[in-house]
């Protein structure tokens, strides 16, 4: 019979775990605040001996990340290192030197090519295309990007995804992501490659920094990963081999309102395999 945990603090679940992968949107912030009590719990593992590494699908370097964190209130001292989709989003451009990029995504976003030797094109002249976003994701959607994508098609661009996310919140909204062009040009039959969870490289560079924390190779049964999202954060961790907690504050919400407790049929519906736990919100 297939069973779900409800916890109700991060210390229940942490006992021999030596390594936390959190998610940061939807577990540490909102895009606006950050959650205070998610941090302190974070804060609190690492006190007592524990690594944090923070993984994000944010299409950004790490030190973009971090000084976002900084402005909403996250401390430093919150997490020992921050993989984010950006950061090997960037290592893709830096090993095609020469090729022209076609860069599809906000101003806000032009960190990923930041110091590399990046030449940036038109789509007619483009060699692939790197996708961080959407123009305006306050009003767009990726079906504004239809006609985009099939001029790209038709030139058999290859899209680099530096975010699978489909959606994020931002404050109570629900805003799409880099990930929903992208899914978009699969459908139009296009290449693409996708950076960040739930994919296997940006855990395997977590794993590689919480070693270097650690002194030592780190065993997956003694990690935990937590997150928001069944198509990113839980199916990365479980294809990758280590467990889930999943916050059920964050994009998927509004199907845990008001649950505390979940029959087999609704578990298997929502999650396929199911987390090690669920909690509302992060907290120690």
């Amino acid at each position: 019979m297939t069973t779900l945990h409800f916890a109700e603090t991060l210390r229940e679940l942490v006992g021999g775990v030596d390594v936390v992968l959190s998610d940061i949107w939807g577990v540490v912030h909102n895009g606006l605040e950050s959650f205070p009590e998610a941090c302190e719990a974070l804060h609190t593992y690492r006190s007592r001996g524990g690594t944090v590494i923070l993984i994000t699908n944010a299409p950004r370097p790490a030190d973009s990340v971090q000084r976002q964190l900084r402005k909403l209130g996250v401390a430093d001292e919150t997490y020992d290192a921050i993989v984010s989709s950006g950061d090997l989003t960037r290592l893709y451009v830096a090993d095609h030197p020469g090729r022209k990029m076609f860069w599809l995504g906000p101003e806000r976003d032009n960190s990923i090519y930041r110091g590399l030797d990046a030449k940036t094109a038109p789509l007619e002249e483009a060699d692939y295309i790197v996708c961080t976003g959407l123009y305006d994701d306050e009003t767009e959607t990726a079906e504004d990007y239809r006609g985009m994508m099939l001029k790209a098609r038709e030139r058999k661009l290859t899209l680099v995804c530096a975010n699978p996310d489909i959606v994020v919140e931002r404050g109570d909204r629900l805003i799409y992501c880099a990930g929903a062009i992208a899914e978009l040009y699969r459908e139009l039959g296009g290449e693409v490659i996708f950076y960040g969870k739930p994919h296997r490289p940006i855990y395997e560079r977590a794993m590689r920094l919480a070693g270097e924390r650690q002194g030592h190779m780190i065993d997956r049964k003694k990690v935990l990963a937590i997150g928001d999202s069944v198509r990113t954060d839980l199916t990365g961790a479980r294809e990758f081999g280590i467990d889930c907690l999943f916050v059920t504050r964050g994009i998927h919400s509004e199907e845990f309102e008001g649950l505390d407790q979940l029959d087999p049929a609704s578990v298997m519906e929502l999650f396929g395999h199911p987390p090690k736990a669920l909690m509302r919100e992060l907290k120690w």
